[in-house]
């Protein structure tokens, strides 16, 4: 099978707002809310990603600024203390930054977000460099995915190898994303190869079958 997933470059944003390490306080307050963003990439030299700075990065100066008679106590965790009185980037990120390939698959991207806790990716090429920027949002758009599109990748990447006539004769039909297998087939024992292969295809929701095995007029349910 030549069809390869979608990747993160597929889907990232390459216009990137981002921040050096000395950038102050303000600065990074006004670019957050200019860009409608909850994070920035730290950047140095040519554009290697050193950190990410965040909303939750600037919280603690925000909240000692509102109350600086108790604010100390309470800030609840000792990282907090240190970057409530951060002035700069530097001071403010998290270090090292969570990033991701622009050639990872999107799959790979979610597990990151999901095992890291975090909304957004700076994307890097081999060298570190940042590449774009990639959001829980982007992964999602995979979804939008044509119905017909999918249908034609089920077609020519799975079943015409699994199921090749004239041996089997298989509909491929998608609807709202959820794949439908119909027809006949000789050997059922490939139905949970199938459904595998076609959950993996990107932008597919679901995979449903009504295959009959056909073996010289003998037929019977197939199932999954």
């Amino acid at each position: 099978m030549d069809g390869t997933p979608h990747i993160v470059s597929d889907v990232m944003t390459q216009t990137v707002a981002a921040v050096g390490r000395h950038a102050p306080f303000k600065e990074i307050v006004r670019l957050l809310q200019d860009w409608h963003v909850s994070a920035l990439p730290v950047i140095e030299g040519e554009g290697r990603v050193v950190g990410v700075v965040s909303e939750a990065d600037l919280l603690p100066t925000e909240e000692l600024r509102d109350d600086p008679q108790t604010g100390y106590l309470q800030l609840r965790q000792p990282v907090d203390l240190a970057k409530a009185g951060a002035l700069t980037a530097e001071h403010l990120m998290s270090s090292p930054a969570v990033t991701v390939r622009a050639n990872a698959t999107l799959a790979e991207a979610a597990r990151i977000m999901a095992r890291e806790g975090v909304k957004r990716l700076p994307v890097v090429d081999a060298a570190g460099l940042l590449a774009g920027i990639v959001s829980r949002a982007d992964l999602l758009k995979v979804f939008m995915r044509d119905d017909e599109d999918i249908a034609e990748e089920v077609r020519r990447e799975i079943v015409s190898y699994l199921f090749p006539p004239p041996s089997s004769a298989i509909q491929v039909d998608v609807h709202d994303a959820v794949v439908t297998l119909t027809g006949r087939i000789r050997d059922t024992a490939l139905v949970p190869v199938a459904a595998r292969l076609v959950r993996a295809v990107e932008g597919v929701v679901d995979v449903r079958f009504d295959l009959a095995h056909d073996d010289h007029g003998v037929t019977g349910a197939a199932r999954p």
